[in-house]
């Protein structure tokens, strides 16, 4: 059997889970033709630059192939110059402004034979198809529940009570209340059968508190890394061998939103620091308020 290619090269770390949503983990090959119907998520999960992107490209194509159609009849349309596709392209853009936002009131242009006549009443239904269409993506993209969870860039392996224990910490960047928040954590390894088979395994990692009834601002996480802990005796070299990566899948219901929503996040061995704590990011106003400063959320310091 041939041996696998390390994912630890040239000093990057590939990530299996990834900290983007919505981008690819990797290249897919042989799908069956129900790909194509993920196009509605592919519309959902696009950068907005590259959603309006599109819709200007499909709003200019559908323009031009119109305007083609209208040059097709030479004297189909008044005061146009013979063959000067501008001219029906702009008579097109107005046919179609007149389904969305009502005349443009600038056209002196008008069909004059039955063909161009039945081209612009084609026009004018795609372009209330294409209307109501990106107004309905628009809308599910705006109304899509996400979470704006703030996770630390490292995670730190440190004594807690005389056990080393893997902390992290989760703040609420939106400062409302996240209501039954639920956090999982899993390790990631790669493992060789007795046979020589090599797959991906996951281990759960019991945490010292899993549920926070009221998650408001920020939540260390934390696991003891005692004789059960499938991190127990590993260091950073080991860790680096077997590919290993750290899960993190928090959800819980938005008490704004009245949904559920869901964040997520990766570790790798190069995000853990060994004997170092966070620095505190939890203080108080003269009036009695708590804050929260996220400019200091990801620093650590060495024990001391």
């Amino acid at each position: 059997m041939a041996k696998r290619k390390p994912l630890v090269a040239l000093g990057r770390y590939l990530r299996f889970v990834g900290t983007r949503p919505g981008r690819r983990l990797a290249i897919m090959k042989g799908q069956d033709s129900g790909r194509w119907t993920d196009f509605y998520h592919l519309v959902l999960i696009a950068p907005w630059s590259v959603f309006f992107l599109g819709l200007a490209l499909l709003f200019v194509a559908i323009n031009a192939l119109f305007a083609l159609l209208f040059l097709a009849d030479p004297n189909g349309l008044t005061n146009v110059r013979p063959g000067d596709f501008w001219d029906a392209f702009l008579f097109s853009v107005q046919t179609i402004g007149v389904q969305t936002i009502g005349s443009l009131g600038t056209s002196a242009i008008s069909p004059r034979t039955t063909y161009v006549d039945v081209v612009v009443i084609v026009e004018a239904f795609i372009g209330i198809l294409y209307l109501g269409t990106v107004t309905a993506v628009m809308f599910a993209r705006f109304s899509r529940p996400f979470a704006r969870i703030l996770f630390s860039k490292v995670a730190i392996i440190a004594p807690f009570d005389g056990t080393p224990t893997l902390m992290f910490r989760a703040a609420n960047q939106r400062g409302n209340r996240i209501l039954d928040a639920a956090v999982s954590v899993s390790v990631a390894r790669q493992a060789t059968s007795q046979e020589g088979l090599v797959m991906r395994r996951f281990d759960e990692l019991a945490l010292m508190r899993a549920r926070s009834p009221l998650f408001a601002l920020s939540w260390t996480i934390m696991h003891r890394i005692d004789h059960a802990s499938p991190l127990h005796g590993l260091d950073l070299a080991t860790m680096r061998e077997r590919e290993m990566e750290i899960l993190i899948l928090l959800s819980g219901t938005d008490e704004t939103l009245a949904d559920v929503i869901y964040a997520r996040y990766t570790y790798t061995p190069a995000d853990l620091r060994w004997d170092h704590r966070f620095v505190d990011v939890l203080s108080e106003t003269p009036a009695g308020r708590r804050v929260v400063d996220l400019h200091k959320f990801h620093d650590t310091e060495p024990l001391h």
